[in-house]
C-alpha cells in the first residue's frame, strides 16, 4: 500500500506528463507543486513507485512516467472530475439542439465528443429493447408508386418503395388513418399482430391494391437496425505516442465487429475506463478507452479512444456529459 504522500507524487507525474508528454523529474515536481518535502524525498518515493510498477524511467538519465498500473490508479483513487466549464455546456446544447432524427443524433454526437475531448469518438447506433411505432405516413410519389415511412420511438426512421397502382385520394387518407389507428402508439411486435388481420376487414376488390401496401408497412414496422458505429476525430491521432502500434489501431478503427466488441466490453450506467492492456480487442493495447452506456431502455455506449497519456478527469467529464445529455433527449422524445 502507498502512503498519501507517494500517491501526491504519483499524482503530480501522471498530471506534468499528460500535460508535457515529457518525463517528469523530482526537481520539477517539487518546483510545481507543494509538495512540503526535499527534492531527494521526492526521488526516494519515485524509486518507491517505480519498484511497484506504477511509473518507468524511458531511458537512462531521464525523469519518469505513468505506467498503465499507474495511471489505473490515477484514475479510481486520485481523479478528480473536471466539472464541464460554462462554455462547454453551452456548446453541447447548442451543438445538440435542432437534432431531427436518430441519424442526425448519433452523427452530432460521434462530432461533439470528439471535438470536446480532441480524441477518436466512437458511437454505437441505439437498439430498442422495447421500440414503439411512432408515425406511419403512405406517401404517393407517382401513379404507380408509393413510399411507406414508419418512425420509431427511438427516433429511427424506415422507409419501403411499394410499386403498384396507388389508391385515389380519399381511399388513401382512408387507409393512412386505418393503418395508423391500428399500429400508432404498439410495440413493433404488437403493430405486426394488429396489421395481420388487417385485410379480412376490406373489400375483395380492394385487397389487391391494398395487400402489397399492408406488407410494406409489416416489412418496414419489422426492420431491426444494423448494429453499427460511427467514427470520428481519428486525425487527432496525428501526434500521438503510437509508434508501431498506429498502423494496428487505424486498421482496427475501420471494422464494426471490432469496435462493437471494444464498446460491448466497456458497456455500463456510469463511465468505463479501460487502460492500456486492460482492452483485448486487437489493436487497442496501447489505448485508453473512456466508454458510457446510454439511454433507457436503450442498449448502447459511447466512448473516446486515445493514448494511455490521457487527461482522464476532462474525458471522463465530457464522456459522462454527453452520453447524459444523449439519454435525456431518448427519454424525451
Amino acid at each position: 500500500m502507498l502512503d498519501d504522500r507517494k500517491l501526491d507524487v504519483l499524482k503530480a507525474i501522471v498530471t506534468d506528463y499528460v500535460a508535457s508528454r515529457e518525463p517528469v523529474g523530482s526537481k520539477a515536481l517539487v518546483e510545481r507543486h507543494q509538495l512540503k518535502v526535499s527534492a531527494a524525498t521526492v526521488r526516494n518515493d519515485m524509486a518507491a513507485l517505480e519498484e511497484e510498477g506504477y511509473i518507468t524511467q524511458p531511458h537512462t538519465s531521464a525523469g519518469r512516467i505513468p505506467t498503465d498500473k499507474g495511471y489505473r490508479l490515477f484514475v479510481d483513487r486520485l481523479a478528480q472530475i473536471k466539472p464541464l466549464s460554462q462554455a462547454e455546456r453551452v456548446a453541447i446544447t447548442s451543438f445538440m439542439n435542432g437534432t431531427a432524427d436518430i441519424d442526425d443524433l448519433v452523427g452530432r454526437t460521434v462530432r461533439l465528443l470528439a471535438q470536446l475531448t480532441r480524441q477518436v469518438a466512437i458511437v454505437q447506433y441505439p437498439v430498442a429493447q422495447r421500440d414503439e411505432v411512432r408515425h406511419v405516413d403512405l406517401v404517393p410519389l407517382t401513379l404507380d408508386r408509393m413510399l411507406v415511412i414508419v418512425v420509431s420511438s427511438s427516433g429511427r426512421v424506415d422507409q419501403t418503395m411499394v410499386e403498384g397502382p396507388v389508391l385515389a385520394e380519399q381511399s388513401l387518407t382512408t387507409l393512412r388513418q386505418q393503418v395508423a389507428a391500428a399500429v400508432v402508439g404498439r410495440s413493433t411486435a404488437d403493430a405486426a399482430t394488429a396489421l395481420s388481420g388487417f385485410l379480412d376487414s376490406m373489400a375483395p376488390m380492394d385487397r389487391a391494391i391494398i395487400a402489397p401496401i399492408i406488407a410494406s408497412v409489416l416489412e418496414t414496422i419489422a426492420a431491426k437496425p444494423a448494429a453499427h458505429v460511427l467514427v470520428a476525430g481519428v486525425p487527432n491521432l496525428a501526434g500521438a505516442e503510437f509508434e508501431t502500434n498506429l498502423r494496428p489501431l487505424l486498421e482496427a478503427l475501420e471494422e464494426q465487429v471490432v469496435l462493437m466488441r471494444l464498446l460491448g466490453e466497456a458497456a455500463g450506467d456510469d463511465v468505463t475506463v479501460r487502460i492500456g492492456q486492460e482492452n483485448t480487442t486487437l489493436g487497442f493495447h496501447a489505448t485508453s478507452l473512456v466508454a458510457a452506456g446510454y439511454g433507457s431502455d436503450l442498449q448502447a455506449s459511447l466512448g473516446v479512444v486515445g493514448p494511455t497519456r490521457m487527461d482522464y478527469p476532462s474525458t471522463i467529464a465530457a464522456v459522462r456529459a454527453v452520453a447524459r445529455y444523449v439519454s435525456r433527449f431518448l427519454n424525451e422524445g
